[in-house]
This record gives C-alpha cells, structure tokens and sequence, in this order.
C-alpha cells in the first residue's frame, strides 16, 4: 500500500500537527479578530466610512431599493392629487351661488366651470348687482355669440378669478371676484338695524314714506318699474314704511334707495337700487312737492 507523505503515521502525529504553534496561531489571531469585532465594530465603522467617502459616486438616492419606495410614494401623491381635484369639481359643479363656489377652490386650485352653471349663478343674482360680474349684453355675446369654448375659475387669496377662453386657448374675458365683493353682491338686499338718519350717505335725502310714494306715482306708468327694480326684497320685510332715503351716488347706472322700516321696538333699513334716471326724476317731484 502506498502512503501519502503528508498523512501522519499515528493518532501523537496528527495531536501534534493539530496543535502545532501554526494553527494555535491562526486561531488566536481569528478569535481577537472576531472579539474585537463585536466588541467595536470596527468592521461596520469602516464600511460606513468608505461609503461616505465615496458618496459623491454614486447615485444621490444610493439604493436601488429606494426606487421601488419612491415610486410608489409618487402614486400615493398622484393619487391623492386626483382624488382631491375631483373632490373639488364635484363640490365646485354643486355651487349654487358665487360665494359657495369661492369658498370651494383654494388658491392655486384650477377648476372648470361649464357654460350653463356659470349662466344659472348669473341669472340667480338680482339684476342691479349682477352689474358687478359682468354686463348682461357682454354676456350674451360670450356665451352666444363669440368663439368661447370653455370656463375656468382659479382660486386665490381671497376670492376667485374667472377666465373666458376661445378655441384657440385666449383669455377673452378675466373677472377677478373678492369674497367681499361677492357677499355685497349677494347680500344687498338684506335688512340692517338702524334709520336712515344715522347713515351718512342718505344725509339730507330722506323723506316720510307718504311723500316718497306720492312723488312715485306721478311717474309714468311705464317709469315705475325701473325705481324699483327688486321689490321683491321690500315684500319679503316685516314692518311699516316709515321714511325713504336716496344715496348721493350712482354706480353702474343705478342708484340706491334705503326704506326704513319700523316694526314695534325695532327699526330695519332695506337696500334697493333704482335706475338712475328714474331715481332723478322721482327726486325732482320730491322737490317740486317741497317748494
């Protein structure tokens, strides 16, 4: 039988070369390497000092892993994006009135308005103030008339704007609209404690109701109508007329008439407006009835 030369001939050979200073040396310097190891983690220190050195090398997010993770955190804010425009062009398509619809679109949000909505809020506003949004002929020829092909209502600090835009994607018409603004508009004809006397721009133009109304009526009949152009808010208000006031100014073509009203302890003022040339006329049979 032939023996290999490096196999030992007896169980004293091979405790020797198992415990020979070579191997003892081998395992000592193994043991302290994995004592120090877990005892300083220099390993996980040095690793982490040579990524950081060599950070600029590589790729910013440094992972292929965070892809994945961006990825789906993009979805996530898409997702939520159109979720959240939906929301709002549901909400904003519900509005039944100007303020409603301001409240409903945050500044920077886009929303599009359809032709026959923005034409139903326009119609609901008494005609006197819906002079402040547009001019009902200017209307007319955008809606009927020019090359609109659609509507949209930006949201921005404190109210809305509207834009009118062609087919060929041109602003043909901008309304910028405050919040303010719109709740005059909307709430003109609301009633407001206190008399005529106390409110400066009726001052020396107040007249008992009686005089008022008989100085209306000498009109033309055809005249009428146009002193008061929304009785309806005078109808609606509890009490008695007891004075009438004219404003000092003129806006829009109309000016406004104050009707206090006195209902037991309380006393109310009713805001309309009546064309302006109708209200001068009325004016001028008020002085003639004076002199």
């Amino acid at each position: 039988m032939i023996r290999q030369w490096y196999e030992p001939l007896n169980f004293s050979e091979r405790l020797k070369r198992t415990f020979s200073f070579l191997n003892i040396a081998i395992f000592m310097v193994t043991a302290i390497f994995v004592f120090s190891e877990f005892r300083f983690d220099w390993a996980e220190n040095l690793v982490g000092t040579y990524l950081a050195s060599t950070n600029d090398l590589r790729p910013e997010t440094g992972a292929v892993w965070e892809a994945g993770k961006q990825t789906s955190s993009a979805h996530e804010s898409l997702n939520k994006i159109i979720s959240k425009k939906e929301d709002t062009r549901q909400t904003v398509h519900q509005a039944s009135t100007f303020s409603f619809l301001a409240s409903s679109i945050v500044p920077g949000e886009w929303v599009t308005l359809e032709k026959q909505q923005f034409k139903s809020l326009y119609l609901a506003l008494e005609k006197s103030t819906a002079l402040k949004i547009i001019e009902p002929a200017q209307l007319v020829w955008l809606l009927k008339g020019s090359s609109l092909d659609r509507i949209f209502c930006e949201g921005i600090i404190g109210g809305i704007k509207i834009y009118f835009i062609d087919s060929e994607n041109r602003v043909i018409k901008q309304i910028d609209l405050k919040k303010e603004d719109i709740l005059e508009i909307e709430n003109g004809d609301k009633p407001v404690s206190g008399k005529l006397a106390d409110m400066a721009g009726f001052s020396g133009r107040t007249y008992p109701a009686r005089n008022f109304f008989d100085a209306l009526f000498k009109l033309p009949p055809d005249m009428i109508p146009d002193l008061i152009v929304n009785p309806e808010a005078l109808l609606a208000q509890e009490g008695k007329i007891t004075r009438v006031g004219i404003w000092n100014e003129a806006e829009n073509g109309y000016i406004k008439l104050g009707f206090e009203f006195q209902e037991k302890n309380s006393t109310q003022v009713v805001f309309v407006k009546g064309r302006e040339w109708a209200v001068w006329q009325v004016s001028l049979n008020l002085k003639g009835e004076e002199n």
